[in-house]
């Protein structure tokens, strides 16, 4: 079929547009492809990643269940190793630390602890770990260490807690002034329906009351 002249100039002028842009149009469409491709790729890694830490975290919580300690901390190891990139290896940490003090190993659950703090992607779980951390530096009497993991910022959720575990490292210490402030914190950065406040408040009147400065 005979273009006529209006239609051959459009020809044309796509043609030399083609001829200057083809292969820059060519490579972005290849460049997005690939990116498109590699994203849909990730997604999938990141899927089977969390299918195979989840499975892994439920042997775990079974051997928890069976007592079995041993394999509990080899499926903590096993998930450090291939997933730490998932909530669950520090889930897994956290339930390995508590078996490993249950069970009078303080080191085993101070380095669980401290991979939870270390390598933690979660603030919230981060934090628990320093709670738990410091409990367990203050059953070994290392106050001022266990102080001094309390020392990061954690989740305002977290405040009252950490504030709670240092009044009892101040405590510990004698320190009974310091640990009232503590005391009083904890109870300021407290939900009001937290079961935990009647044994702070317990422990505040145990050494004064209200008055820091008393």
């Amino acid at each position: 079929m005979a273009y006529d002249l209006e239609e051959q100039e459009q020809i044309e002028t796509l043609k030399s547009w083609w001829n200057r842009y083809g292969n820059l149009v060519t490579w972005l469409l290849i460049a997005a492809l690939a990116a498109f491709s590699g994203w849909s790729a990730w997604n999938y890694y990141q899927r089977n990643q969390a299918a195979q830490a989840g499975q892994l975290y439920d042997e775990i919580g079974r051997a928890v269940i069976a007592k079995d300690n041993e394999r509990v901390m080899r499926g903590a190891a096993d998930m450090r190793d291939k997933f730490a990139r998932t909530a669950y290896a520090e889930m897994a940490a956290l339930m390995a630390a508590k078996v490993a003090f249950d069970a009078n190993d303080l080191n085993g659950a101070k380095a669980q602890l401290q991979w939870v703090v270390d390598n933690g992607r979660d603030d919230e779980y981060r934090a628990l770990a320093r709670i738990r951390l410091a409990g367990v530096l203050l059953d070994e009497k290392a106050y001022e260490e266990g102080l001094k993991v309390l020392s990061a910022d954690v989740p305002a959720a977290f405040a009252g807690a950490v504030a709670d575990r240092r009044g009892d490292l101040l405590m510990a210490q004698n320190k009974i002034a310091e640990a009232r402030t503590a005391y009083q914190e904890a109870l300021q950065k407290s939900d009001a329906k937290s079961p935990g406040r009647q044994l702070i408040q317990l422990k505040l009147d145990a050494i004064g009351g209200a008055n820091p400065a008393a």
